[in-house]
């Protein structure tokens, strides 16, 4: 499968445009109460964002640092594999540069919206 489909790159807009993702994100089958992921596909998930990032930390040219890793950003085709999304924040890595000094620009501790007393729960909370 290819997830790319097309780009965008004028003054006005830099995008990606990605081939449609069925699952949605990862985010719909964490908090919802309609979806459940059992733990043998949260393990694949798992496995397929970590060989993505040590794509972009190792394999590509130019190094790329996402910045704003989170569910809503890892998406999933019909075959459940995720892909990683959303290279808004991204960080590009020139020569010299480490990946230890990339400053932090992603939200701290994030939290999906939706009901938190179900994610302070999950948290081991209430």
């Amino acid at each position: 499968m290819d997830l790319l489909r097309s780009t965008c790159n004028n003054i006005d807009l830099k995008a990606l445009i990605l081939e449609l993702m069925p699952n949605r994100s990862q985010q719909k089958w964490l908090y919802s109460h309609n979806y459940f992921l059992d733990v043998v596909p949260r393990l694949n998930i798992m496995v397929d964002v970590a060989s993505a990032l040590e794509y972009l930390h190792q394999c590509y040219s130019t190094p790329i640092v996402h910045c704003d890793l989170k569910p809503s950003n890892i998406l999933l085709d019909e075959d459940m594999v995720a892909h990683v999304g959303d290279f808004g924040i991204a960080k590009l890595l020139g020569e010299g540069e480490d990946m230890s000094l990339t400053m932090t620009l992603a939200t701290i501790e994030y939290m999906a919206p939706g009901d938190t007393t179900q994610q302070i729960h999950h948290l081991g909370g209430v």
